[in-house]
């Protein structure tokens, strides 16, 4: 007999060819990707559907083929040979779900996968149970045989390759289930061509088998349910998968951002001070385990907390930027350099010699003390480092760390820009200081400061005309203090802000109490200090305090020394007019000793200039110092200036100066500091010594 097709079923039979491949190809994807139970869930699943895919397409293509007598199907023989569709496809999953596919793995792959698929093919024509039975072309089913083992070992090999989510893999997978379609259709309508059937044959399968009316839309959508469920889930979870992946790298690279921040400085990125501890416990173990040595070098900038109040914390913060990345590019790779807080940095070096620390201390001082250009400022800060050698300067990374911060200190006392080696000495020196530190805030707190007060005098008539306020200490323990003991510590720890506010409230205050006496025509002097000079807030302070006190700005007079004046000549001249307009008396302190510029000097709103005690001590025995002096006198003279000369001890001084045209004296000879009352009994003493009832008034 001589049977034809149904073209509708056949093309039909190929989609799910098609369908049936890419939902392998999405499948092994999923398999491969999964571990553990869920590698199984997906393995089965997938054996299933891809199994019942199968199937499906070669049933529709049976079903598609049609006989001049009905026909019907066995229902074991069927059944088998979806068993037999679905474990073959469970295997090919298997197989593909291994790291590595090599070419014999393939090849006994492919023999098993299409015996399988051949064996599901003539299983499911057995099923017709022929009478009599069906006789097969051997060509042609040789050729059958060899199509499936082909087909599969070309569909195994595109789904092993095909089975990762590389770029474009959508694309790739629909051209490979075309191609995989194809195979499998053509294995299954070889085999299909191969069958030859007698001349009145008979269906036996039709009386208690599958008879066709509707089998064919039964298959076709039961299998296309079967196939887009998997599908389905396979991409849904592909997807999830996705999101979960991304999710998790987005938690991992935030965990990395964290442990980094946590490690590390947020402005410098340099390593913190919880990093630089794990470093130097590793370096002490590395050092005993190898007998080997490093350094540790606490590094403090000079000059930084100047530049940071005058400018802000913006440029500050700019400025320390650019002196790591300095540092950084001028060590090893190898070396830690940390920022532990404020301009403060540590570098853990290895050694090979001691020599190698002083080279490598040397380098950076002078690569620091270069200019930096910083928002559009022309910036220049040095460095005092302190370094402790490892096993000889101590055991633990907190002795290490405080010996080094010992020799830091020992280095800016001795001048900074430069560095100094850790000494035994060095420690009581450390521990006294930060003692003295300790009771300096308990100082503050406790107000156990107080002003004592050195008198002016008119140098032609020798009346007073006013007080320079002088800081002292009245410490529990130690006694009076003089500024030269604590006044350096309280630079260096950002507390002289908050005593010379202190002191400019209690010397406006004492003032406008003399005010309230009688005179009201004296100045009362204050110094201030680099850093209070270069605070923010200072102008706006000093008008706070003057109308607190209710105290006439012409009242005041503030004393800045040459070098805070000229070291940055621009920003002084802002402040200094700002404290001009308001009608504050302001005087060059110290003149003489700094470096001097005529161009500068002229432009400063100054009302006096105080002639260094440096230049009238030796006045008697030196005639530089009294041409100096003579200079001095003649340049105030010319710009209109008042001159007042501190240090006077002699009376050849006072006559000196007094003849050379000075406007006010100050010293020992005329007076020394005294606390208010005192000085009120001694300026009494004066006044009444001179015989005048009116002290005479100091004006330039």
């Amino acid at each position: 007999m001589i049977g034809s097709y149904t073209p509708s079923l056949v093309f039909i039979s190929l989609l799910v060819a098609i369908l049936a491949s890419y939902t392998a190809l999405n499948l092994a994807g999923r398999v491969a990707s999964a571990r553990g139970h869920n590698a199984w869930a997906w393995m089965t699943g997938g054996a299933i559907a891809m199994g019942v895919g199968i199937w499906s397409m070669h049933f529709i293509g049976m079903l598609a083929f049609v006989l001049p007598v009905e026909l019907g199907y066995d229902i074991p023989l069927t059944a088998l040979s979806l068993l037999i569709a679905v474990c073959s496809s469970g295997f090919a999953l298997w197989l593909v779900s291994q790291p590595q596919l090599t070419l014999p793995s393939l090849g006994l792959g492919a023999l098993l996968m299409g015996s399988g698929i051949s064996a599901m093919h003539y299983l499911g024509m057995a099923a017709l149970r022929m009478q009599p039975g069906i006789d097969y072309d051997p060509s042609l089913f040789v050729l059958s045989l060899l199509i499936a083992v082909a087909a599969s070992a070309a569909a195994l090999w595109i789904a092993f390759r095909l089975r990762h989510n590389v770029p474009n893999v959508f694309l790739a997978r629909c051209g490979a289930a075309v191609v995989m379609g194809l195979a499998v259709v053509g294995m299954h309508y070889t085999g299909m061509a191969a069958a030859r059937f007698a001349p009145g044959s008979v269906c036996g399968a039709l009386s208690a088998g599958l008879v066709t009316d509707g089998l064919d839309q039964l298959v076709l959508v039961t299998s296309l349910a079967v196939l887009t469920i998997a599908l389905l889930t396979s991409v849904l979870d592909a997807r999830l998968e996705a999101r979960t992946a991304l999710l998790a790298s987005s938690l991992s690279r935030a965990n990395r951002d964290l442990t980094h921040q946590a490690l590390h400085d947020n402005l410098t990125s340099l390593p913190n001070r919880i990093l630089l501890s794990e470093r130097v416990d590793q370096a002490i173990s590395n050092a005993q385990q190898n007998h080997s040595a490093f350094a540790l070098m606490f590094m403090d900038l000079d000059g930084f907390k100047p530049v940071n109040d005058a400018y802000g914390h913006h440029i500050g913060d700019q400025l320390l930027r650019e002196v790591a990345q300095r540092l950084r590019r001028n060590l090893h790779h190898h070396d830690t350099l940390a920022r532990i807080g404020g301009d403060e940095f540590v570098l853990l070096m290895e050694l090979r010699e001691t020599a190698d620390a002083a080279a490598v201390a040397a380098r950076l001082v002078q690569v620091i003390a270069q200019p930096l250009e910083v928002g559009g400022h022309a910036l220049q800060v040095s460095a005092s480092i302190g370094i402790c050698l490892y096993p000889g300067d101590g055991r633990d990374q907190h002795e290490l760390l405080m010996h080094a911060d010992a020799a830091m200190y020992h280095a800016k006392a001795s001048g900074k820009n430069g560095y100094s080696f850790f000494k035994s000495s060095m420690n009581t020196d450390a521990r006294d200081k930060l003692q003295l530190l300790q009771e300096l805030r308990c100082a503050i707190r406790e107000k156990q400061f107080c002003l004592h007060y050195q008198p002016k005098f008119d140098a032609s008539s020798g009346a007073p005309v006013g007080a320079e306020a002088l800081l002292r200490w009245m410490h529990p323990q130690r006694g009076l203090l003089m500024p030269d003991r604590f006044i350096d510590l309280a630079e260096k720890s950002g507390l002289i802000i908050a005593i010379g506010e202190w002191v400019l409230d209690e010397a406006c205050r004492q003032m406008s109490l003399w005010a309230e006496q009688g005179y009201g025509h004296w100045r009362i002097a204050v110094n201030l200090s680099a850093q209070q000079f270069c605070h923010a807030g200072l102008v706006d302070y000093v008008a706070q305090t003057l109308a607190r006190h209710r105290l006439p700005a012409n009242r005041l007079t503030l004393e800045i020394t040459e070098t805070t004046a000229m070291s940055d000549a621009e920003v002084s001249t802002t402040v200094l007019n700002r404290l001009s307009d308001m009608g504050v008396d302001l005087s060059i302190d110290d003149f003489g000793t700094g470096y001097s510029s005529l161009m500068y000097l002229k432009r400063l709103p100054a009302n006096e200039i105080k002639i260094d005690r440096g230049f009238v001590r030796d006045l008697e025995h030196d005639s530089d110092d009294a041409a100096i002096i003579t200079a001095i006198v003649a340049l105030g003279q010319a710009l209109g200036l008042r001159i007042v000369a501190e240090g006077v001890e002699t009376d050849m001084q006072q006559s000196f100066l007094t003849r050379l045209g000075c406007n006010a004296l100050q010293g020992y000879l005329l007076g020394h500091p005294l606390p208010a009352q005192r000085f009120m009994d001694d300026i009494r003493g004066a006044e009444a010594r001179l015989g005048e009832k009116e002290p005479v008034s100091f004006s330039a």
